[in-house]
């Protein structure tokens, strides 16, 4: 147990002149100048660093953020994916913990420090996905109270304020909103299968099929040579690698898409402007269930696709003016892994106020 700058387990010494320390029976005591009389093991605990940590994990990679009971941020770390959908129960597990073991020894704290934990979590809204996560993550965080939600509940939690809409655009893609009164309302979030309009993986995809269809009918492709040329391969390769991992596969080539689309590429912007489209048909309905045109409201876009294309966010943001003049658009005021360190810290303030 860290007990900051006093070992308060150890007896029969004084520590720096302010109190003295004697042994009854098993336990240790130590006697403060006033007279008052603690355990050794009650002060070190009042001593001791207790934390929390907030995650956000997706399709793509993880965000750690550890954060003191204080509030104030200790470590930021990022692993690898961990959207239990995609890659399973362990291996998402095994990235928050990767991650969360790097910030902890950052700060010189262990597992046993952590008091809450919350997370946001691509495919947690499934209660079965979400309590097989939170049962592993308890194994490694025996301390801690474990709490898991979807990244998109997370994210409108993220928007401070109602009503409020705010769109996730990944590796998927979904969109929710609230209005003033607490009603949610959401859209999307169907999975690459049955689809994510607008995503990371439903653009990439979009990319590999337009580029095989240019190819058989002999036009010249820049963008797709393009694509070639970054993951070093031939094209039937390409498509290959697609259907063996579609999930690493169609971000990655988002990516690319996104690139070209800055460079100006005709193509990769009309697969970006119909991104756009998609993810702002997301939100309209979103608005139109909540009953919102005509009321103010923020509308807040997260995800690596508005972070990885700035055009694709000028023509989000174009198209939901033109359907939603009263929505003010903009990123999410912090993030996601912010956001839930945030609420563990609440948690913990909380719980210390119970009797």
């Amino acid at each position: 147990m860290k007990t900051g700058h006093f070992n308060l387990l150890t007896t029969g010494n004084d520590a720096q002149g302010c109190f003295s320390g004697r042994s009854r029976g098993a336990l240790s005591f130590v006697t403060f100048r006033d007279g008052r009389l603690f355990s050794a093991a009650f002060i070190a605990y009042a001593f001791s660093m207790r934390c929390v940590l907030g995650f956000d994990g997706g399709g793509t990679k993880t965000e750690c953020v550890l954060m003191e009971e204080t509030c104030r941020v200790r470590a930021l770390t990022f692993s690898g994916a961990s959207n239990p959908v995609n890659v399973g129960i362990e291996p998402a597990a095994a990235a928050m913990i990767s991650a969360a073991r790097e910030a902890l020894l950052s700060s010189d704290l262990a597992p046993s420090d952590v008091t809450q934990v919350c997370a946001g979590v691509a495919g947690a809204g499934d209660p079965q996905i979400a309590f097989a996560l939170e049962t592993r993550l308890k194994k490694e965080f025996l301390n801690a109270r474990v709490t898991l939600a979807s990244d998109l509940q997370l994210s409108l939690q993220a928007t401070r304020e109602s009503p409020s809409v705010v769109v996730l655009a990944g590796t998927g893609s979904a969109a929710m909103g609230r209005d003033a009164k607490g009603n949610t309302a959401r859209a999307g979030g169907m999975g690459p299968v049955i689809g994510d309009p607008g995503s990371a993986y439903e653009t990439g995809r979009q990319a590999i099929s337009l580029a095989l269809q240019r190819y058989w009918s002999e036009e010249k492709f820049v963008l797709g040579e393009q694509l070639l040329a970054s993951q070093q391969c031939s094209l039937s390769e390409l498509a290959d690698r697609a259907r063996t991992h579609p999930t690493q596969m169609f971000p990655l080539i988002f990516r690319e898409v996104a690139a070209a689309g800055e460079q100006g590429d005709l193509d990769a912007r009309k697969l970006l402007s119909t991104a756009a489209e998609d993810l702002a048909r997301l939100a309209e309905e979103v608005i139109g269930q909540l009953k919102l045109r005509g009321e103010k409201f923020f509308l807040g876009r997260t995800g690596g696709v508005f972070v990885g294309s700035p055009f694709l966010t000028q023509e989000f943001e174009r198209s939901i003016q033109k359907t939603a003049p009263t929505g003010r658009v903009g990123p999410l005021p912090q993030s996601l892994a912010e956001t839930a360190a945030l609420l563990a810290c609440e948690a913990a303030r909380s719980e210390s106020r119970q009797p």
